[in-house]
């Protein structure tokens, strides 16, 4: 099979694509014949070496697939042969076959294509374990995205509207802003030339946000922190802008604000039934026409590094799908 394959920590450009034997599942393990995977910025630290999770080497990126089950290990009984599935193996979802753990695999939704079902989970999963079972997002709350144009930016975007809050969605340009107007956001600040901080106050009347949604991290965490007001929550979901802050905590001090941390693949290893919970919720609510991602690209296996650099300098909108059958 072919694989896009990590042989040291370091540049994405070092990804290289090879010929590598299939898996074989062990015990309670799945072999799946990945039709679709997508891009997510943990795929892009792990190769860097920058993420809490580091695979042996040599590993293929990839944390979130959807294909066809092709063997199953000894004691799996959750999916058969042939089904069409999810799964979020943790990394190897950037090649023709991965390896799963049963209990990460569940069958695809039958409203979704390949595409789709790997384009939802992980976005979609992350901002309503975010929204939900960490912030405790309130109907008439008013929630502020930032990086809102990205894919787990349009999925808070679209969770929070459901829920019932009054969505503000930053993001750097007019163009990533009109996509988060097209999927619901009530207001829009574009961050890079407009103060994020005065314009979040002036379009709340002074009171600030409830809860910030932010996957960017970097300079933009302490504006938004300071944009919130009594009670605010922040919700600290990675570090897109590169940049680990380093927040003054006499502002939680001032208005009683609380910094969230948001580890959802943690949580589901904590909570299993909590996150299949969530996941048909958000099945239903797919079903309903109320959520769906947005694909901006499908690319090969031999365009993927391209593009997760693409995603590291935030040129994305939406999510990226990589099709490692594709010529």
């Amino acid at each position: 099979m072919k694989a896009l394959v990590c042989t040291e920590f370091g540049p994405l450009q070092k990804l290289v694509l090879q010929d590598m034997a299939s898996p074989r599942p062990g015990p309670n393990q799945v072999v799946i014949d990945v039709k679709a995977s997508s891009i997510n910025f943990p795929d892009a630290l792990m190769v860097q070496g920058l993420y809490q999770v580091k695979p042996p080497l040599p590993f293929s990126p990839g944390a979130e697939i959807a294909g066809v089950v092709k063997e199953l290990g000894e004691g799996v009984t959750n999916v058969a042969v042939g089904d069409r599935v999810t799964a979020f193996p943790g990394w190897g979802g950037f090649a023709e076959e991965c390896l799963a753990p049963a209990e990460k695999v569940t069958p695809l939704s039958p409203h979704m294509d390949f595409d789709l079902g790997a384009a939802f989970g992980l976005t979609y999963c992350t901002s309503l374990h975010a929204l939900q079972d960490c912030a405790r997002l309130r109907g008439g709350e008013t929630l502020l995205v930032l990086g809102a144009a990205g894919g787990v930016g349009i999925a808070a975007v679209e969770i929070g509207k459901i829920m019932g809050a009054r969505v503000i969605a930053a993001a750097s340009s007019d163009d990533k802003l009109a996509l988060c107007k097209q999927v619901g956001a009530d207001e829009t600040i574009n961050y890079s030339a407009a103060d994020l901080r005065q314009r979040t106050l002036d379009l709340t009347g002074g009171k600030g946000v409830d809860v910030v949604y932010d996957p960017v991290g970097g300079p933009y965490s302490e504006t938004a922190l300071r944009a919130t007001g009594w009670g605010g929550r922040l919700l600290v979901v990675g570090f897109a802008a590169g940049e680990i802050p380093k927040l003054p905590l006499n502002l939680v001090l001032l208005k009683e604000r609380s910094l969230i941390g948001v580890f959802w693949g943690d949580w589901t290893r904590r909570d299993p039934a909590g996150h299949l919970r969530n996941l048909k919720q958000l099945t239903d609510w797919f079903s309903a026409g109320k959520i769906k991602p947005i694909i901006s690209e499908r690319v090969p296996l031999r365009d993927a590094p391209a593009a997760m650099v693409r995603l590291t300098q935030r040129q994305i909108k939406g999510k990226v799908v990589v099709l490692p059958e594709a010529p």
